[in-house]
Formats: structure tokens, C-alpha cells, sequence
């Protein structure tokens, strides 16, 4: 009887860790950390892994997003493939290098190679905008069979005035001013 508790007790712990928090979390405690490792490690066996962090367009244009949990787990899971552990010092460089900030990854399809050079990210949040603290456009766009281009740029925001459950829309905006991209992002749905 005892040990059927243990059993039950047990899976329901793997159940709850494997699903996803309900906010992202924009830093880490050691419990989330261990969290974070072991998220990593054990997906090296599911193909899926990210898909909590990813925001695809029908167009194919998508956002990656990086909070220090994905962030570690990504690298837990890298390190995994290798068959190595994730040195501590490997961790607390990662961690600080997102410290107060909120990473992101964008791929973006324009019609010329430098098409991205002058793009402009903002985080609007509620009815604040906020400004970029990094902003990396492809400025040589890869050219795709269809004769499109494919940019990947990177940005990132500060997060104190985020919250993990905040709803976010990231807009990218053309030399112009003209939206080119709008993902809204709902970070209550990641970890």
C-alpha cells in the first residue's frame, strides 16, 4: 500500500514538471534551476522540445523565446546530446548573460537581401512601449528557393517592468515606421 503512494506520488511529480509553469520565469531560484536541468536532460528523447517558447506565423516567420529557464534548459540539453554534465560555471554565465532581460530570436522573409538592416523592435506591453536593449538585424538576409530572403535577427528587452504573466505583443517595424511582424506573446504560457 505504502509503496503504491510512493508510485502514484511519483508520477504525479513527473507530471507536473514535465507541463508547463503558468509564467515564465524571468529568474531562477535552485529549485527552477534543478528544474531547468532536468527539463533539458530529459528532452533529449522528445522531438518537440521548445515548442512552449516558439510563436509561428503561418507565413513560416517566428519568434523564439528565451527566458533564462529555456536558456538553461537548452544547454542542460546540448550538453546531454554530448553525453556531458553542464559545468555550474557554464550555468551561472549563461544565467548572468539574461540577467534582467528577455531574449529573443526572429526570423523574419522580406523581398531583398538587406531588407532587415533597419528594422526596429518594441515590446508593447498594455499600453507601454518599450525600447530595446539589444538589437541585432541580419544585415545579409539568406536568399530561400522561393527568391524570398530569410533574416535572423535578435533583440532583447529589459524585464523590470515584466512580469511572468504579462501579454506582450513584439512588433517589428520597417526604417518607415510600418509594421512588418507582430507576435503576440503570452509569457503565462512558458516557463
Amino acid at each position: 500500500m505504502r509503496r503504491d503512494a510512493a508510485v502514484i506520488a511519483l508520477m504525479v511529480a513527473l507530471a507536473a514538471s514535465s507541463m508547463p509553469a503558468a509564467a515564465a520565469l524571468l529568474t531562477l531560484g535552485e529549485p527552477e534551476r534543478q528544474e531547468a536541468l532536468r527539463t533539458g536532460e530529459r528532452s533529449v528523447t522528445s522531438e518537440v522540445f521548445g515548442e512552449e517558447w516558439r510563436i509561428v506565423h503561418g507565413s513560416g516567420e517566428s519568434v523564439t523565446v528565451f527566458t533564462p529557464f529555456h536558456r538553461l534548459a537548452l544547454a542542460a540539453r546540448h550538453a546531454a546530446f554530448k553525453k556531458e554534465p553542464l559545468k555550474p560555471q557554464d550555468q551561472a554565465r549563461l544565467l548572468e548573460e539574461l540577467k534582467d532581460r528577455l531574449v529573443f530570436w526572429v526570423d523574419l522573409h522580406g523581398p531583398r537581401e538587406d531588407f532587415a538592416r533597419h528594422l526596429r523592435p518594441r515590446l508593447l506591453a498594455g499600453t507601454r512601449e518599450i525600447e530595446p536593449s539589444l538589437v541585432q538585424n541580419d544585415r545579409t538576409a539568406l536568399r530561400r528557393r522561393n527568391g524570398s530572403y530569410l533574416a535572423r535577427c535578435q533583440y532583447a528587452f529589459p524585464t523590470k517592468d515584466l512580469s511572468g504573466t504579462a501579454r506582450v505583443t513584439l512588433v517589428v517595424r520597417d526604417a518607415e515606421g510600418q509594421a512588418v511582424a507582430r507576435f503576440p506573446i503570452d509569457l503565462s504560457r512558458m516557463r
